[in-house]
């Protein structure tokens, strides 16, 4: 692993420890914020007293003080692929579930403990013989727009971990896949690793202050804009509760799956010497949201004064956006994703949870968006592309258009979150 500095800030020193992982980035973590001073809370004796729902985090984690959900600020993402070809046995099933329970046992679920979700791709139930029932909308993953070319995550499963405390993160980790006998006082009996293999490791952090800390890394300029206030490498507060979807509504309400998710996670790689550069503050208020909201000035600093909604419902009609086109010359991120994202009854149909990453030394964001069905997804990512506005010569494929012209995706993914009682590699048709 890379060499850990220690000089650095305790906050920027622990974010560089979840990047490197393994055993001497825990052993530093520790040595940084030490248990005795700081202990973890515990987690439960029995793990089927924990909710079914996998996803259902935002009981669990910070709010602030305006009822928008804080995620965890450290987060790792674990691509599994099972050992062996054709279906797992009961054996294996019963070591991936000792491993999950070890850490039902050892940690809280919450931003001080550790919550956590286990998801398995496509690719995981071709090995079967039966296919998933109709209801389960969970396509390969694919290409979204005709200018990307992602590499596609196939592997079986994902294991994505998620705490306040960054030791945490790591020690769950090793719990799960590493040499280690126990997690925060709970004996490790059984491994993930004992049935299935690593096939990539990504990490990464969202919170303010974070993205600032972090911002000496390919893709942002060096006059180091990112305001510190911010959570995230473009500047602005994001995940606003009145533009997400709540956890019961991304929830499958019928078959045996019901309880669980669906889940869609991107790699986008940022580019934003551009957007720093080039544009002014009103014209990034204007490509992250829209026009409108500059030219009425809604927008203040990183975007905190918006409090629980962004407001951007009110600058969704064809009409309204094709004005602002015609007047600016531009079309907003929000306005133009929006679009697909409410149902008939106005409800929105993503519940996104995006953080950021440096690993490699590069600016990049992770997307995971959870819904009932993927197909809600790729529906507002064809509307975020924008390929229906670009008859407008002021628009083009990705310039003008949102933000597309700064960020480049890199992965995609498709996964089901099944519910707890399923979540120990599940076959397609559980009883």
């Amino acid at each position: 692993m890379t060499d850990l500095d220690d000089s650095l800030p305790r906050r920027q020193f622990l974010k560089a420890a979840v990047a490197a992982g393994g055993a001497s980035a825990l052993s530093a973590c520790l040595d940084a914020a030490p248990r005795s001073a700081d202990p973890v809370p515990a987690g439960v004796d029995d793990p089927a007293t924990l909710p079914d729902r996998q996803h259902a985090w935002n009981d669990h984690v910070r709010t602030d003080a305006d009822g928008n959900t804080s995620l965890p600020r450290h987060q790792t993402l674990l691509y599994l692929t099972l050992d062996g070809t054709g279906p797992p046995g009961a054996g294996d099933r019963e070591t991936v579930e000792a491993a999950l329970a070890t850490l039902d046992r050892a940690y809280e679920r919450s931003n001080e403990g550790l919550v956590y979700s286990m998801a398995y791709s496509p690719s995981y139930f071709e090995r079967f013989d039966a296919a998933l029932p109709d209801e389960i909308d969970l396509p390969q993953p694919r290409r979204l727009s005709g200018f990307e070319t992602p590499t596609l995550d196939t592997q079986d499963a994902l294991l994505h971990l998620a705490s306040d405390r960054a030791d945490v993160v790591l020690e769950a980790e090793a719990a799960v896949v590493g040499d280690r006998s126990e997690a925060n006082g709970v004996g490790v009996d059984a491994k993930l690793t004992d049935a299935m293999t690593v096939d990539d490791r990504r990490t990464g952090f969202v919170g303010p202050g974070m993205p600032a800390e972090r911002q000496d890394v390919a893709g942002i300029p060096d006059s180091n804009p990112v305001p510190e206030a911010s959570p995230l490498f473009m500047g602005f507060e994001a995940g606003f509760r009145g533009n997400q979807a709540t956890e019961e509504y991304v929830t499958i309400d019928a078959g045996p799956f019901a309880g669980g998710t669906t889940k869609h996670v991107s790699n986008l790689r940022q580019r934003l010497d551009d957007w720093y550069g080039e544009q002014t503050f009103e014209e990034r208020v204007m490509e992250m949201f829209s026009p409108a909201h500059a030219e009425q000035e809604l927008v203040s600093g990183v975007g905190d004064n918006l409090g629980s909604d962004s407001g951007i419902d009110q600058f969704l009609d064809s009409e309204t956006i094709r004005e602002h086109i015609r007047e600016h010359g531009r079309v907003g991120h929000a306005q133009k994703a929006a679009r697909a994202n409410r149902d008939a009854d106005g409800n929105v149909r993503l519940l996104r949870r995006h953080f950021e990453s440096t690993d490699d030394d590069v600016a990049s964001l992770h997307f995971p968006s959870l819904q009932r069905g993927i197909s809600a997804f790729e529906a507002v990512r064809e509307a975020m592309n924008g390929a229906d506005l670009t008859d407008n010569p002021a628009i083009r494929q990705r310039v003008n258009n949102g933000i597309l012209e700064y960020i480049f995706v890199k992965h995609r993914g498709n996964f089901l979150v099944p519910p707890r009682r399923h979540r120990a590699l599940p076959t397609p048709r559980p009883e």
